[in-house]
């Protein structure tokens, strides 16, 4: 029988600064907090990841627009309301609320509301946003359960929980809405029809 770590323990290591492991609705994420921690180094050294690489955040609420992002254009918003909480990831301007070390060279900071439980009560218990990445070794299979995570990559970290339920294993569909209309970076299950129905001026990246 698989055993499962505290969710109380996960919350309290991220609150200490450290990266720790949890479920999301896509995927075993591996996370920190981003006002918690001085930087993302923890989780690219847990994963073996360029540095160079940006995390995107896993965020309560439509209220992450305003208090992260800057000069963010009303269709985030639309698409917001109709996929979050969802699997939809959106790049955004970063505001002054995003710490430096969290952000991209060229500030943008990529926003997605997750669809679970666990997740979002360790959103709320930090209270802040978690910068995260999928719990595994670059180039490996990211995780639908707590069982396909390797037990090398957990015996790095200071804390980690799951439960019996799968996740989707399924990426999240990620939005640029850095310009005048949206741009599709990645197409995930949340299809380019889902976001033209929302969005008919989509620039789909063609």
């Amino acid at each position: 029988m698989t055993e499962f770590g505290s969710v109380n323990e996960v919350a309290e290591a991220l609150r200490a600064g450290r990266a720790a492991v949890f479920p999301t609705d896509t995927v075993y994420g591996i996370g920190v907090a981003v006002t918690r921690a001085p930087s993302p180094i923890e989780v690219y050294d847990a994963k073996r990841r360029d540095h160079d690489k940006p995390l995107p955040w896993l965020v309560d609420g439509l209220t992450a627009l305003d208090i992260f992002g800057r000069e963010v254009p009303s269709y985030a918003y639309d698409l917001a309301r109709e996929f979050w909480p969802g699997q939809l990831t959106l790049i955004v301007s970063a505001g002054g609320g995003v710490p430096w070390a969290f952000g991209s060279e060229n500030r943008t900071v990529a926003l997605r509301v997750p669809n679970d439980a666990t997740a979002l009560k360790l959103i709320a218990s930090v209270g802040c946003p978690i910068a995260n990445s999928s719990a595994n070794f670059q180039g490996h299979t990211p995780p639908q359960s707590y069982a396909d995570i390797d037990p090398a990559f957990l015996a790095q970290l200071a804390a980690s929980c799951g439960d019996d339920e799968p996740r989707s294993g399924i990426s999240s569909t990620i939005v640029d809405c850095t310009g005048p209309n949206p741009r599709i970076v990645r197409v995930g299950s949340i299809t380019k029809d889902d976001i033209a129905g929302v969005c008919p001026l989509l620039n789909d990246g063609d």
